[in-house]
């Protein structure tokens, strides 16, 4: 989408934001949260984001969030500071439109500008558009932990991908 901007959030997308995760909670194998947020923990998200590791969106022409990103601690232990962990969602009535591209290139931006060497992509094993988009922003497949999800009453294997962004 040509007419898409990409900013950090505030807390005024909050809502936006909400409803575009809770949808992916409740319904899909995106995200491995059972539980909605509600506005107040979604607020406090963006909230206690910050530099490389803020939430940023994609904003149309008319003010409407469609999509958002984040850089996450990969691991708490020291030796894992140079990897990053990304999570991109894009509101299902606008998937497959370039806006989860648009959002993972501004991440690894990000990451490479904060001097990250890799980031990590976690994915539920089947989702072919995920895996997909990030094949073509540079991510390798590096492995496949089996079973280590539950969600919908299902075991779910989790594809790890990798982007190595520095030498």
């Amino acid at each position: 989408m040509s007419n898409l901007s990409i900013r950090e959030a505030i807390g005024e997308d909050a809502e936006a934001i909400r409803l575009i995760y809770n949808h992916e909670v409740e319904n899909e194998t995106s995200t491995m949260d059972l539980v909605p947020r509600t506005l107040e923990v979604q607020r406090e998200w963006i909230a206690g984001r910050s530099g490389a590791f803020c939430a940023i969106v994609a904003v149309d022409s008319t003010g409407t969030i469609l999509g958002f990103g984040a850089l996450s601690e990969y691991k708490d232990r020291s030796g894992y500071r140079s990897t990053v962990e990304n999570s991109v969602y894009v509101h299902r009535d606008v998937a497959r439109r370039g806006i989860g591209k648009q959002l993972l290139l501004q991440l690894i931006e990000m990451a490479t500008v904060s001097g990250f060497h890799s980031v990590i992509a976690r994915i539920e094993s089947q989702s072919l558009a995920s895996r997909g988009l990030h094949e073509s922003c540079g991510f390798e497949l590096v492995g496949v932990e089996r079973q280590v999800a539950r969600k919908f009453g299902k075991w779910l294997d989790i594809a790890v991908m990798q982007k190595l962004i520095s030498t």
